[in-house]
């Protein structure tokens, strides 16, 4: 059974860092990928990434501010995200998929696996 674990949501001030984590109960190569939602929003994309690490792709509004990497001998998928901005609160969901393919799978549908969702709050 495929289980993934989030970690590392918090509440920081418009401006900071924080970096999220998912680790993943078996090793897998799965492209994996994060997904958000905000209170009274729908759950939206925000990255993905090939199983190798070697792609991704993100949504056009965290595009350099936003990191998507993975190290696979730790089984363990991450988000650094930088410059916060109040708009970035939301749950955060990590996510796994079995289909093969390439980075840019923005559908909910396309997901096999999710996470429980950490928290992220951004102050102003």
């Amino acid at each position: 059974q495929v289980q993934l674990v989030e970690s590392g949501g918090g509440l920081v001030q418009a401006g900071g860092s924080l970096r999220l984590s998912c680790t993943v109960s078996v090793r897998t190569l799965y492209f994996m990928g994060w997904f958000r939602q905000a209170p009274g929003k729908e759950r939206e994309f925000v990255a993905d990434i090939s199983p190798t690490g070697r792609l991704t792709y993100y949504k056009d509004s965290i595009k350099g501010r936003f990191t998507i990497f993975r190290d696979n001998t730790k089984n363990t998928m991450y988000l650094q995200m930088n410059s916060l901005e109040p708009a970035d609160t939301a749950t955060y969901y990590c996510v796994a998929r079995r289909a093969p393919g390439s980075v840019g799978e923005t559908t909910l549908q396309s997901y096999d696996y999710w996470g429980q969702g950490t928290q992220v709050t951004v102050s102003s």
